[in-house]
């Protein structure tokens, strides 16, 4: 509860806390008359940055005498300054969040999810709230105690499939472990623009696109080695049905690789072609998804509690289904998936994501047959 206005007290050493939390209360020293209001804020409140307390003065959630005054606002020492602590907005990263999580597994150790598109990881500048990391706390409270509430590996915000997240120390660490060892298989599903020629290996250093930051890409030099084996499941008049399976997790790597070699992901806004050929009915498929055609299919660990290598697998998302079902169609194929697709139907998930990207560069891809 706050205290009234009037509740001060003035035996109080200078700098002291005399309310609630959320409403700081001071009394301006003698020392500090002829100072802005936002200068003097910052040496009677050093944990928080100047920047910020000039912002909440702006907001008015400062008040000097009861009244809300601009940040130069000169001071002649004895004033009353209330300041409203406003949350930040990273505090809120670590909110629990009720939202619905498709859990395919969960024991004592470790819980396995499907993860819709959409749904964005981690927290990160611009998505503090509404992220799986909410969900996870709220789901189950004891992650609060685990460094990023187990995540361990992260998908794109418009990639769907699987995750694993530790539910211990212990088990994180032991994952973290799989995943600098590459024992973790991450085996991704997607559809890729043209035709994807053979099987193969796509080998290449893969960095921060210095011409734009918001994307990674193939570089010369100075990247982190990465590693996409690329098998072909369907060839179609103008796009692949493709299985990724990842050596190494850089970011966006299946994304960025697969622009390197002359196929990137259809749907994909950031490194995909939006001319490239289609017929009307499978542009509107693309278009309907509004994302990249990209799903975490399979997962594959050794648990950290049994030691026993444990596999999980997602079906594909009714968004990347349909769009297969449409090429199928015009190629002559049935319009239902293969066997081996409605088997994954009845049972499975699927895992991780990435990909590749840049033509701004002379680089080499190495994409050679396995």
């Amino acid at each position: 509860m706050l205290e009234n206005d009037d509740d001060y007290n003035d035996d109080l050493p200078f700098g002291a806390d005399q309310s609630a939390e959320s409403l700081k209360k001071w009394i301006v020293p003698n020392e500090l008359a002829g100072s802005r209001l936002d200068a003097a804020l910052a040496k009677l409140m050093p944990d928080y940055s100047r920047s910020r307390l000039t912002s909440w003065i702006k907001e008015g959630h400062v008040t000097v005498n009861d009244v809300v005054v601009v940040p130069k606002f000169k001071l002649i020492g004895g004033e009353k300054i209330n300041v409203a602590i406003q949350a930040d907005e990273m505090q809120l990263a670590f909110t629990p969040e009720n939202m619905p999580l498709d859990i395919i597994y969960e024991d004592d150790s470790v819980l396995v999810l499907n993860k819709p598109a959409g749904l964005v990881v981690h927290p990160a500048a611009g998505n503090w709230q509404g992220t799986l990391l909410n969900g996870l706390l709220a789901y189950c409270p004891s992650l609060a105690q685990v460094p990023r509430a187990g995540i361990v590996h992260r998908l794109d915000k418009d990639t769907s499939g699987l995750l694993v997240v530790a539910k211990t120390l212990q088990a994180q660490n032991h994952l973290v472990r799989q995943l600098q060892q590459r024992s973790v298989k991450r085996t991704y599903r997607a559809v890729a623009d043209g035709v994807v020629p053979f099987d193969g290996k796509i080998e290449t250093l893969i960095g921060r696109d210095p011409h734009n930051r918001t994307r990674m890409a193939v570089v010369p030099f100075g990247g982190k080695e990465a590693i996409t084996h690329v098998k072909v499941l369907e060839r179609y008049a103008d796009f692949s049905y493709i299985e990724c399976q990842l050596e190494t997790g850089r970011t966006h790597q299946i994304r960025v690789h697969m622009k390197a070699a002359g196929h990137p992901l259809a749907g994909d806004a950031l490194y995909g072609n939006p001319r490239h050929s289609a017929t009307a009915e499978v542009k509107a498929a693309i278009k309907a998804m509004a994302r990249q055609a990209l799903h975490a299919y399979r997962l594959s660990f050794i648990h950290p509690q049994t030691l026993e290598i444990v596999q999980f697998e997602a079906p594909l998302p009714a968004d990347i289904y349909h769009l297969l079902s449409v090429l199928r169609l015009q190629a002559g194929m049935s319009s239902s998936l293969s066997h081996e697709e409605e088997w994954q139907q009845r049972l499975e998930i699927d895992a991780d994501d990435e990909d590749w990207d840049d033509d701004d560069y002379d680089v080499d891809v190495i994409y050679v047959r396995d």
